[in-house]
């Protein structure tokens, strides 16, 4: 055990568990100091008492820190890996994904840098991930303008070209659409992304023949590879509980099938979405599907078995979910769209 990954893994512990996000995010500082510091620096500052005193060092993670310095896995990591259970390799159709298609970043309303999203796929087990921060309707969540989205591409051309990440960043967007069902970004902007996943984020509560038009226009945008959380709901959590929103699915899921519009899976658990229902009809109609963890931090990517638990228990075929796929399969099928 050392000191930087028993932090590490107590953030992506915490997030994973939809804990308050503060605690996850003073496990994250108190991360970046001790790698700014380096291991032997940090054996240092333990044993002289000056660590404890170090601004962004508080009680417990300074307890962390000592315990996994001296080669013990920390109490509490020990206790939060006790309340996660132990999970072993991922199996069954969770074992067979290979990517994701809606993470976010702190570009718009994520916790942590690209890299670190980037090397949290990579440590999950997944290939590729598509970093799809919100489009500037979305103030609320700090959505990207045509000019911090062309700033984003930017870097993760760099970061690419760094390599060491572990995983292929796709360039991607969780585009609004909007209340007339176009898209919130640009088409030349769009143009030049790898996935594009379009959702409703306001007026959820539109008549059903309202949100119904809004998401055939949108669905047949060729520029759309997933349409995100269909219905939009709340089951449980911080933000409380919402209706799912009412439109035509059979209308919907038909135009997604002869679109080749990808439905996701959300594997939030406070999303589920779609539900059972929408799901088996999505299933029925001939739809792909799109199993993503719509990660706003590291430890959101251990959502992804749920979605593909959903999968499963829906009578889903592996092959109908696009992030199963090899790369330039997935690439071929977004960008030939």
């Amino acid at each position: 055990m050392d000191a930087a990954s028993a932090l590490e893994e107590i953030a992506r512990l915490l997030e994973r568990e939809l804990a308050n996000p503060y605690k996850a995010r003073a496990f994250r500082k108190a991360l970046g100091i001790v790698e700014s510091l380096g291991p032997d620096a940090v054996v240092a500052k333990v044993a002289d008492g000056t660590l404890r005193r170090t601004p962004g060092i508080g009680d417990t993670t300074y307890a962390v820190i000592a315990e996994a310095s001296a080669g013990r896995v920390p109490a509490y990591l020990a206790e939060l890996r006790e309340q996660a259970g132990t999970t072993g390799a991922p199996s069954g159709l969770a074992a067979q994904l290979r990517g994701d298609l809606h993470s976010h970043s702190e570009w718009s309303d994520g916790t942590t840098s690209i890299a670190a999203m980037a090397k949290a796929a990579a440590a999950a087990g997944l290939e590729y991930v598509a970093l799809t921060d919100h489009s500037p309707n979305l103030r609320v969540a700090n959505g990207l303008t045509a000019e911090r989205l062309a700033d984003q591409l930017d870097l993760i051309d760099a970061l690419e070209e760094s390599g060491g990440l572990g995983v292929r960043i796709l360039r991607g967007i969780e585009v609004d659409i909007l209340e007339d069902g176009a898209l919130d970004q640009s088409p030349a902007m769009l143009d030049r992304l790898d996935v594009v996943v379009a959702s409703v984020h306001s007026k959820l509560r539109s008549p059903a023949d309202v949100m119904t038009e809004r998401m055939l226009r949108a669905v047949a945008d060729p520029h759309v590879d997933v349409l995100g959380h269909c219905t939009g709901r709340l089951i449980r959590g911080s933000r409380g509980t919402r209706p799912p929103s009412e439109f035509d699915a059979e209308a919907v899921f038909t135009a997604c099938a002869a679109n080749g519009v990808a439905v996701e899976i959300n594997s939030r658990p406070e999303r589920e979405d779609p539900p059972p229902e929408l799901l088996a009809l999505a299933r029925d109609l001939g739809c792909l599907f799109s199993i993503d963890s719509d990660a706003h931090a590291p430890g959101h990517y251990g959502f992804l078995p749920l979605g593909a638990a959903r999968a499963e228990a829906a009578g889903i075929p592996a092959d109908r979910i696009v992030t199963t796929w090899p790369l330039e399969r997935l690439l071929d099928w977004s960008r030939g769209r």
